[in-house]
């Protein structure tokens, strides 16, 4: 993008060129033609270090990281975030742990042994949804799940 500033430096508009956009995609389009005789010159770990690395940084961004970490941080530590100033920390930790007995729930039936509990992954999910609409509106109330589940 290009544009036009005034002598005081305050930009006067912005021209959007979207080139840098355009190459991108076209490189992303020819790193297909890699695959598969340079990709497999890349030691397995090399991916497994790349792909680890990304998870860990995009953990900041996840609130239920967030709250997991509350857990274990003293109250009067916790950062400025909108819910933790509308919901009493008793519920915000009810509400993480049932997210994560959830989660657990998804890991137990897509990383267990079987062939057969793995075929029930999509029931589990489609599970999740009548426990959030249901369940969860039983034991907090719809005012704390609203401050819980916006974004911040």
């Amino acid at each position: 993008s290009s544009g036009t500033t005034q002598s005081t430096g305050k930009v006067v508009y912005v021209r959007e060129t979207r080139l840098t956009t355009l190459f991108s995609h076209i490189l992303i389009g020819l790193s297909v033609m890699l695959i598969p005789e340079p990709i497999d010159m890349i030691p397995e770990a090399v991916f497994y270090g790349l792909f680890i690395f990304l998870a860990i940084t995009a953990l900041g961004e996840f609130q239920m990281w967030e709250r997991f970490v509350l857990i274990f941080t003293e109250q009067t530590l916790y950062p400025p975030f909108h819910y933790v100033r509308r919901v009493p920390q008793k519920i915000i930790h009810c509400f993480t742990l049932l997210q994560l007995l959830q989660l657990g729930l998804l890991c137990l039936v897509s990383f267990g042994g079987s062939a057969y509990l793995k075929m029930f992954f999509p029931f589990v999910i489609i599970l999740l949804m009548p426990i959030r609409e249901k369940v969860l509106p039983t034991l907090i109330s719809e005012r704390h799940l609203s401050a819980l589940d916006g974004e911040h």
